[in-house]
């Protein structure tokens, strides 16, 4: 190693000193990087559910029988309805109204007679569809409720029921069909988006602020060696909280890892550097801490919730929408979370995802040395 580059080394290592130093001096650095992924996870993994239990169900039967007294049982144990009984239907729909039930089971006087007629339902279901989600999942609660039911009761009296279609449902990779395990393995991406972005979005600005870049500048330390020296602390402080958020959501949240644990934290390093080259780079065109934070959290947190797969399908988005979450980074690591969580190492989806997240960070850093200034102004 010739003198030139043990002088850089020499440089470089210096800086990177500094900015340890500087972290420890300042600790909202490390409240950010350990302490609000803590916040957020807890906030979002216990607070957003997709799933619907413990549904405000009214039932009104016009004439009870051992049938319908067999069908109510079925409710009445279960996890995903409170069950309530009514003697009219006025009374039933005045309680919909009024939002104290999300459905009405209504069981007619010709409900046993008519039971395994086609044609002749002796059952009526009314859902409330103010919440279009919900609705369809209670519909879709009750209907295999029904089935189930009707298929037991007509093996019990050696009926045999004739069906259309048969539908063998299978589900995979997430056989519980647990909203939390699809939603936590997202979750970390969107809020390790903010995380990174965040740490570096105030160090430039920080250094204009306090005019000690004007310094840095004229010394012999590039600016390409000032980038790297804050980068380095802020990338291990920012993998520390990956680490936390991937702990967190196998142990607090059970949420299964069937793939490699090194192929995410492979992914997650390069999705780090996404982040913190996005953070640089706002924070070099703000120059001012105030307003680094404030379009880090805005063109950051916000497009990674609402634009990253994390809880909104893509495919459903207008086409105009869909091409523009190609700009998310959190689209790639969110789509990389989620099949290494529940799926396991599926490469045809990991490698292009990683190669999309490889020219994000190289396209911030280019654009980062490229807008940090290198003369007095």
């Amino acid at each position: 190693m010739n003198d030139s580059h043990i002088k850089k080394y020499m440089r470089l290592k210096g800086l990177i000193i500094k900015e340890f130093l500087q972290i420890w001096r300042d600790p909202s650095s490390l409240a950010i990087a350990f302490v609000l992924p803590v916040f957020l996870l807890l906030l979002f993994g216990y607070g957003v559910s997709l799933d619907a239990r413990h549904v405000p169900v009214g039932w009104v039967i016009d004439k009870s029988s051992p049938e319908t007294a067999s069908f109510t049982a079925a409710f009445e144990h279960s996890e995903y309805f409170n069950n309530s009984h009514y003697t009219h239907m006025g009374t039933a729909e005045q309680a919909m109204q009024l939002r104290k039930i999300s459905a009405i089971i209504h069981l007619r006087a010709n409900f046993s007679r008519e039971l395994f007629k086609q044609n002749s339902p002796g059952i009526q279901v009314i859902v409330d569809g103010v919440d279009a989600n919900t609705a369809r999942l209670i519909s879709g609660y009750i209907q295999g409720a029904w089935n189930e039911w009707l298929t037991h009761l007509a093996q019990t009296r050696g009926i045999s029921i004739v069906y259309p279609v048969i539908a063998e449902q299978r589900i995979w990779y997430n056989s519980a069909i647990l909203s939390k395990d699809y939603l936590v393995p997202g979750l970390i991406a969107v809020i390790m988006t903010l995380i990174g972005a965040l740490l570096t979005a105030l160090v430039m600005a920080r250094e204009w602020e306090r005019g000690t870049l004007e310094a840095m500048i004229a010394t012999p330390v590039t600016m390409g060696e000032v980038l790297v020296g804050k980068l380095i602390p802020y990338y291990f402080l920012g993998m520390g909280g990956m680490l936390l958020s991937i702990a967190m959501a196998v142990f607090l949240f059970d949420v299964p890892l069937r793939g490699s644990f090194w192929v995410l934290l492979l992914t997650g390093s390069i999705f780090m550097l996404v982040t913190l080259g996005m953070g640089l780079l706002i924070s070099i065109m703000t120059k001012n801490q105030f307003v680094a934070g404030q379009v880090a959290i805005i063109t950051t947190f916000l497009p990674a919730f609402i634009l990253s797969g994390f809880i909104f399908d893509i495919d459903s988005m207008p086409i105009a929408v869909q091409a523009f979450t190609y700009l998310v980074a959190a689209r790639y690591f969110v789509a990389i979370l989620q099949t290494v969580f529940l799926t396991g190492n599926v490469w045809a989806i990991i490698l292009p995802n990683t190669a999309a997240l490889l020219l994000m960070a190289s396209l911030f850093f280019i654009l980062a040395i490229k807008k940090a200034p290198k003369r007095l102004e």
